[in-house]
């Protein structure tokens, strides 16, 4: 029979990090909780509403708009920004000088602030003094990001591709990097296509970073606010009102603040099972292979 004594030590390393968890994360999250079950009228004077404010979300266009919105953006995001990024990092050397150079240079955009990107492309889109406004201009067509919607938010859309496919590409990058090059000798000797390198070497090794890659630009998508606020203020209409935005609006706007704690509640739970869904689907395609 062992007599090892277990050392429980490393849990004191471990605490910080909980506590911090509880302040940042778990104390707002209850004060949120509080606020969405009461109209509150001052500093002083709250009455206690039950659910009313949930029921009332839940039936308001304004959730139901600005979430189709962000749904068909998330989608578009991805459905860009995965395979775009998977062929970057495709054609990227492999090692030498200028591999480290493209590594840079991939890493530029992530280092940029949301702020600075919607400032940066509120000027480049400018149809006088932006570069992309005026020569889309020159070439007749009619492009307008503060007055035509759709322009507005494929704007948003490009903004995002622009400062974003880096991330996915350099995770891919790391990910194709990991392959050993035993199943490249092996292929070799197959004689197999690219493609079939591809499909049945790298693809199926990337699974687990792309997991990440889904997750972190579903998540930032799906919470987009800074570029949009800059670039058009959510206009023209409602063209880039994405969720956000809309419940900044309520909150500090109107301040309804019982509305918005629902509001942000709801918000939480639709990020969060959908990217559970993620999670779990690709997960289990990834036991399946």
């Amino acid at each position: 029979m062992s007599n090892k004594v277990e050392n429980n030590k490393a849990w004191f390393l471990v605490l910080p990090v909980f506590v911090l968890v509880a302040f940042s994360a778990i104390v707002p999250m209850m004060t949120v909780v509080n606020y969405s079950v009461q109209d509150i009228f001052d500093q002083y004077t709250r009455v206690f509403v039950g659910t009313d404010w949930f029921r009332d979300i839940l039936r308001d266009d304004r959730l139901h708009d600005a979430l189709l919105r962000q749904v068909i953006y998330s989608l578009c995001v991805l459905l860009i920004e995965i395979p775009l990024g998977i062929g970057v990092a495709l054609c990227m050397p492999k090692k030498g000088i200028w591999s480290s150079a493209c590594l840079i240079l991939l890493a530029l955009p992530l280092l940029i602030p949301w702020n600075v990107v919607g400032t940066i492309w509120q000027i480049f889109g400018r149809a006088d003094i932006g570069l992309l406004g005026w020569s889309l201009n020159a070439m007749g067509l009619e492009y307008n990001y503060a007055g035509n919607p759709v322009d507005a938010w494929l704007t948003v859309l490009l903004i995002d591709v622009w400062h974003w496919t880096s991330l996915v590409a350099l995770l891919c990058y790391s990910g194709l990097r990991a392959i050993p090059d035993v199943y490249y000798q092996a292929a070799r000797i197959d004689r197999a296509s690219s493609w079939a390198v591809f499909r049945y070497i790298q693809l199926p090794k990337l699974k687990s970073v792309l997991l990440i890659g889904v997750m972190l630009r579903f998540m930032d998508s799906f919470m987009i606010y800074t570029e949009p606020f800059v670039l058009t203020g959510g206009g023209p209409g409602n063209a880039t009102t994405f969720m956000s935005q809309t419940l900044t609006t309520m909150a500090v706007g109107q301040f309804d603040i019982g509305p918005a704690a629902a509001f942000s509640l709801v918000y939480f739970l639709i990020i969060l099972l959908v990217s559970f869904v993620f999670y779990t689907a690709m997960t289990h395609a990834d036991k399946d292979a």
